[in-house]
């Protein structure tokens, strides 16, 4: 695995970063899967993005993961993988992000959507963000860190046992208990 991440990680992408074009589907395509499992990385859906920005399929996967690639337009380096049943979730968020809203409106509005049962959450799903630094010059993602997300709907402090922050580095917590979007949080020490 190392040998397959010091690949990937030290593919060229000057000509895309450095004259701010959108980089290749190749690119986007190994560096989303960075953030699955390397068994699932074969089977996996994979979302990226097209000349205008916008999020497209740039490979159909069979297996229960979806990865969706850096955003271009944002700061930083960041990569997500997520079980399937996530998507429509994901996309409403996208949606509204696209509509001008911001983060505490999205929250809402999902809370909403999903409370009325427009919107379905699965009863558990994770998801794993990896993140790091792009380095212009030699084209390598640097300082990478990954931390994960078990998402539990509605759950609480009280039906988990999980504070609301981690007790020593590294420990799981819950976050937004007692919403749609609950979820513990495993941030592993960087």
């Amino acid at each position: 695995m190392k040998d397959l991440r010091s690949f990937l990680l030290c593919i060229p992408i000057l000509a895309n970063s450095a004259f701010g074009k959108m980089p290749d589907s190749e690119w986007q395509i190994s560096t989303a899967l960075l953030a699955a499992p390397e068994e699932e990385r074969d089977t996996a859906t994979v979302l990226g993005y097209d000349e205008t920005g916008e999020v497209i399929t740039l490979r159909e996967g069979s297996g229960s993961l979806v990865c969706l690639a850096d955003d271009p337009k944002q700061d930083g380096f960041s990569v997500a993988s997520y079980h399937k049943e996530l998507e429509p979730y994901m996309v409403f968020g996208r949606q509204r992000r696209a509509e001008g809203l911001e983060f505490q409106e999205i929250f809402d509005a999902r809370e909403q959507a999903v409370k009325s049962g427009r919107l379905k959450m699965p009863d558990r799903a994770t998801l794993s963000v990896l993140t790091g630094d792009l380095n212009d010059e030699t084209g390598e993602i640097e300082n990478t860190y990954q931390r994960y997300v078990i998402y539990i709907p509605y759950a609480t402090v009280e039906s988990t046992g999980l504070p609301l922050k981690p007790a020593t580095p590294g420990a799981p917590w819950i976050m937004n208990p007692g919403t749609h979007r609950a979820h513990i949080m495993v941030n592993p020490p960087k």
